[in-house]
């Protein structure tokens, strides 16, 4: 997935201090309008004595630089989604949020995850987003980060055997496997014990590592078939779920269908809800999460996930500590699906400081009855 990145010294050697400021203005319009604006708007709207005349040549000259365009004859300009993209890294100013929108996230995070499972926290951050953005919030989870409560091995006929795994949260998914051949009924139950006394707590990943660790303790506690059973177990569910996203939340469509104002917008929107609805390409927005720290802004376009809908997405990873001792790990995102003209200077923070409270929370054991 690309993300657009305009070489600055491209775009503002051009720029003098008055192009900038009424590209500044026409885009402000545009986010908080949603309306292409004109040149008389704009002489009236500069700190400095400017005609329409000569606000109209500036105009022309950020429309032939690809920045702006006229949505149709006669009418002001609205910024394109390279001049989005362009406002985004060079003028906005995200600054914090508010005292009582802060409180109102953190409060309702911690309420959420006040010993219930996580899939309760994770929820709530999905709406919390949607009703502060008016866009719709999404949360995205992955299953091969799901902290391991039990396993269980059922013999379904004598080659196929059911992998039930519980997660801490309570979900409960199951796989079936080929078995060894002549596995017996107590070895199903040797490799289940033996892996519920080793990795419990664990994510898949971490177990295989814990398993592996245990390679000479399993040779001596385990017959061939037992450790057999128990690197297929396993490997089924590792090679099933790693980096397949388990949960894709969303909340706040209904406010994407507000202040529509043509077809095509209309159909936008169909396209949008259709990516939902069929989670296409949901391994890639966590991908977007995890190549960069912190927030991210992907406009129209630049994030083919929702490209044809034409959507922006503002998305933030959220972390667990790993175990004994490991390093932080990247186990899902959250963030907001919108227009493009969305109030970044606002959501980018929101969606900033719901990520870092998840992130806390799973770090210090909350949600999931206290498991996370």
């Amino acid at each position: 997935m690309t993300e657009l990145r305009i070489p600055f010294s491209d775009l503002q050697q051009p720029l003098d201090e008055r192009s900038r400021e009424i590209f500044r203005l026409i885009v402000e319009s545009y986010l908080d309008q949603g309306e292409p604006v004109g040149s008389r708007m704009l002489s009236k709207l500069l700190t400095t004595s400017l005609s329409p005349a000569s606000v109209r040549n500036v105009m022309s000259d950020l429309e032939a630089l690809g920045l702006i365009y006229s949505p149709h004859v006669s009418a002001g300009r609205m910024p394109t989604e390279l001049g989005l993209r362009f406002f985004v890294d060079a003028f906005l100013e995200t600054g914090d949020l508010g005292t009582s929108e802060r409180a109102e996230i953190e409060e309702k995070v911690r309420l959420a995850g006040d010993g219930r499972p996580f899939d309760t926290v994770l929820t709530e951050a999905s709406h919390l987003l949607s009703g502060l953005s008016r866009g719709a919030g999404i949360v995205l989870t992955g299953t091969a980060d799901l902290r391991l409560k039990h396993i269980e091995f059922i013999r379904l006929e004598p080659t196929k055997a059911l992998a039930v795994l519980v997660g801490d949260n309570d979900a409960v998914e199951n796989r079936i496997f080929d078995l060894p051949a002549g596995t017996t009924a107590s070895q199903l139950v040797e490799a289940s014990n033996f892996l519920n006394a080793h990795v419990v707590g664990r994510t898949l990943r971490e177990a295989q590592s814990r398993i592996a660790a245990l390679k000479s303790e399993t040779e001596t506690a385990l017959d061939l078939l037992s450790r057999q059973l128990v690197d297929q177990g396993l490997a089924v569910w590792s090679g099933a779920s790693a980096g397949q996203p388990s949960r894709l939340i969303v909340r706040g469509r209904a406010n994407l269908l507000e202040n529509l104002a043509a077809a095509e917008d209309v159909e936008r929107l169909r396209l949008l809800f259709d990516d939902l609805e069929t989670k296409s390409g949901l391994i890639e927005l966590l991908g977007l999460a995890e190549k960069g720290n912190g927030v991210r802004i992907f406009i129209g376009s630049e994030n083919k996930l929702f490209s044809l809908s034409g959507s922006s997405l503002v998305v933030a990873p959220y972390t667990a500590a790993g175990t004994d001792g490991g390093p932080e790990r990247i186990i899902g995102a959250v963030g907001v699906i919108g227009p493009t003209r969305l109030n970044y200077r606002r959501i980018v923070p929101m969606v900033d400081y719901t990520a870092r409270l998840v992130s806390r929370l799973l770090s210090r054991g909350g949600g999931a009855g206290g498991q996370a």
